[in-house]
């Protein structure tokens, strides 16, 4: 009778353990960040270790262009226009109209949050809860992660095809520098050796300073700008507008198909959304860079599209190289040589940007208690996260110097496609009230919540049924489901007016973005779809392990900002 008696003592004590872990595994996971005013700003005169707000209006726009024209102008406009013909022009416009709503979403939170680190981690953060925003984290790093390393190889590519022009290198530069990489293991292993030396001269330039990444990136950006203006401007004298037709030679589906792969060109837009701790007027700036880089970009993606399917038939365009297989033809081959100049200018503020914006994140993390506390700091000298900025480059460096990462390209794109739907859906969330109050209760938050969940089920099976050709009855239907939940969002909540720029057309805007982009995520490789539920449950992992526990919501951290050339010093304090 003892042993049984302790027996079911034993039990409940382990059922009680078990149901206190659990209990603390969710109020810990569903509690938020309260969001702080923007104005929660207070002089301060003696010293600190912090970030320095040294990044003017320009070098915002500037830090978007740079971060999104690389790669995507050189090597994919090419790639798709072998399917989608001259329509790529219209894949470009599609994709540039689904970023400048999702940049409106951006805008508007960054315009709102206190000018911190953080971007769609810090207002997943405050909207939803701190599990999501783990999860959203872990997401777009994976992505940053892959991309930095591709970017690199690619970028040791293009170094090394300028390196043969000189007669002192051609023919004798081994694949293992920089060239796809000496293969090992049937190509399991690829080693490269250019790619992480170029990573390491970037993440020592990003570890000396703000000012001194922002201006390597604004002349990289300012001559791959002016170089594609003058391709276009070349290339416009050799068109030949018979190659425009057929227009879309395959059908629109293609161009539609095309569209969801070149939405990625676009992508670096957030990366000023997380400059927002080094930028001197947030409030201000912070729109018109997001916005304003994401439409230059827009004009030069159709600019060039226009000009190499004019040039040359779609089906003659080389995939590796389109812009300057289609200079070559035509026997501008110093056109060719400016071209490769450009994609290297291109591909290095690409990735200059990426690792920048990495260690930001890192930082975020690193100050909540989510990561180490080692991410948080400071270097007291060069105001920049040293710590996290090494540890970006090493995780890239190793990636780039041992892998073929471009194997793993479709898999990436995900982390995009779910924060910038998480971060529309942030400014519904953060824009709810009752009607009779201006506070929300949770029973609205909670139908407002349902209602977007039930947009991105709805656009994520429309994708599904376009991509297999399901009949048009069940696409019909999802997106009739899609337009009803959109409804309740109108006539069922309302809306709280802000101060500053807001972004147009709450509930519709978010919500269209969250449609289009589970569309495009239902389009891409499936392997991505199994990488996103791989990584949310080692994610989910790390969190119960560790996060949980480090985390200290109830304590107060201050932050300390300076301005550039020995102006105020000035303390932002956030209030977990």
């Amino acid at each position: 009778m003892g042993g049984g008696q302790r027996r079911t003592t034993q039990n409940q004590t382990t059922s009680s353990a078990s149901s206190s872990c659990w209990s603390h595994f969710w109020s810990s996971a569903l509690r938020t960040k309260p969001l702080g005013s923007p104005l929660e700003v207070a002089v301060r005169t003696n010293s600190g270790d912090g970030l320095v707000r040294r990044l003017g209006m320009f070098d915002l726009i500037l830090l978007g262009v740079g971060a999104s024209i690389g790669a995507g102008i050189f090597v994919v406009t090419g790639t798709v226009a072998h399917d989608a013909g001259p329509g790529v022009t219209i894949s470009f416009i599609l994709a540039g109209v689904s970023c400048v709503l999702n940049a409106l979403c951006y805008a508007e939170l960054a315009c709102r949050f206190p000018a911190v680190v953080g971007g769609a981690y810090l207002y997943t953060y405050t909207a939803f809860n701190e599990l999501t925003a783990f999860l959203v984290f872990a997401q777009l790093m994976l992505d940053y992660h892959i991309g930095a390393a591709s970017i690199a190889r690619s970028l040791a590519s293009y170094v090394v095809t300028i390196l043969e022009l000189f007669p002192i290198f051609k023919e004798n530069i081994p694949d293992w520098i920089g060239h796809g990489g000496q293969k090992f293991l049937g190509g399991a292993i690829s080693i490269n050796v250019l790619a992480p030396v170029l990573l390491v001269l970037l993440t020592v330039i990003l570890c000396r300073g703000v000012g001194e990444s922002a201006a390597v990136n604004s002349f990289m950006t300012a001559t791959k700008v002016i170089i594609v203006i003058i391709v276009i401007f070349a290339g416009a004298f050799e068109v030949d507008t018979s190659n425009w037709t057929p227009f879309a030679p395959d059908g629109f589906k293609p161009i539609l198909t095309g569209a969801t792969v070149v939405f990625f060109a676009y992508v670096g837009f957030d990366a000023v959304a997380n400059s927002a701790e080094e930028s001197k007027r947030p409030q201000r700036d912070l729109p018109i860079g997001i916005i304003g880089s994401l439409l230059i970009c827009i004009a030069l993606y159709i600019g060039v599209c226009l000009v190499i399917t004019g040039m040359l038939p779609y089906y003659l365009l080389g995939e590796d190289a389109p812009l300057a297989n289609a200079f070559t033809s035509k026997g501008l081959k110093f056109v060719s040589i400016l071209i490769s100049v450009g994609a290297v200018a291109g591909l290095t503020t690409t990735l200059l940007v990426g690792l920048y914006v990495q260690s930001r994140l890192y930082l975020g993390l690193g100050r909540d208690g989510l990561l180490p506390s080692v991410f948080a700091r400071v270097h007291p000298r060069c105001h920049t996260p040293i710590h996290s900025q090494v540890w970006v480059g090493i995780v890239a460096a190793a990636l780039a110097g041992l892998f073929n990462v471009h194997i793993l390209s479709h898999i990436l794109s995900v982390g995009s496609l779910t924060g910038y739907s998480v971060v529309a859906a942030c400014v519904v969330a953060l824009r709810l009230k009752d009607k009779a109050s201006s506070q929300v209760s949770s029973s609205t938050w909670r139908e407002g919540v349902i209602c977007l969940l039930i947009v991105a089920c709805g656009g994520f099976s429309a994708g599904l049924c376009y991509r297999f050709s399901v009949s048009i009855v069940f696409l019909v239907v999802a997106v009739v489901v899609a337009i009803l939940a959109m409804g309740a969002l109108c006539f069922r909540q309302v809306y709280a007016d802000l101060p500053g720029f807001s972004c147009p057309g709450v509930p519709i805007v978010p919500a269209a973005c969250i449609f289009f982009n589970m569309f495009l995520f239902a389009q891409i490789h499936h392997e991505a779809w199994v990488r996103f539920v791989i990584l949310c449950i080692i994610t989910v992992g790390i969190y119960a392990f560790y996060g949980q526990y480090h985390v200290d919501p109830s304590s107060e951290e201050t932050i300390i900002y300076h301005r550039a050339s020995g102006e105020e010093r000035l303390i932002v304090k956030l209030h977990h």
